[in-house]
This record gives C-alpha cells, sequence and structure tokens, in this order.
C-alpha cells in the first residue's frame, strides 16, 4: 500500500521542480520579459542609429558631390568669409 505514495510523493516534487523552473528559475517567464524589453530597447536605438547614419550618409554624398556644402559649413561653423566679402556682426 506504501508505493502509490511514494508515487504521489514524487509527481508533487517533480512538478513543483518544474513550477520552481517555471516562475524562478533559468529560462523563467521574468526572464523571458525581461529579455523582451531589452530587446525591445535595442530596437528603439538601432532605429535611432539607423537614422543618424541616413544623415551622415547624405551629408557624406554632398561633401563629396559640391563645394557648396564646404562653403556653407565654413561660413557657419568656422566664420570664414569669401575673398571680397565684407561680414557684418549685429550686436543685441
Amino acid at each position: 500500500m506504501r508505493s502509490p505514495y511514494w508515487l504521489f510523493l514524487v509527481l508533487i516534487l517533480l512538478l513543483g521542480g518544474l513550477q520552481y523552473r517555471l516562475w524562478v528559475g533559468d529560462g523563467s517567464l521574468a526572464q523571458v520579459t525581461d529579455l523582451k524589453h531589452q530587446i525591445s530597447d535595442q530596437e528603439g536605438e538601432n532605429e535611432r542609429l539607423l537614422e543618424r547614419n541616413r544623415i551622415l550618409e547624405a551629408e557624406v554624398r554632398e561633401l563629396k558631390k559640391g563645394m557648396e556644402t564646404v562653403e556653407e559649413r565654413a561660413r557657419h561653423e568656422l566664420g570664414m568669409v569669401k575673398e571680397g566679402e565684407t561680414l557684418y556682426q549685429l550686436a543685441e
């Protein structure tokens, strides 16, 4: 008569072990949820970086294509002027 009790005890321990792994162990629901959040965050970061790369790529094409972009950057970032031009600065 003892064998059904042992079987019942083994099945309860097996069920407890599986539940532990489901909720706490490796590959648990909490870990899966955390990994999904990390994937979502990384996808957002990748999109932001792809957009930045597209902008930089367009800027590189412009710099290779013509001198207008180079002149514009020299004027705005370095404060340069062409020969024969006069620069007027207005103080507010």
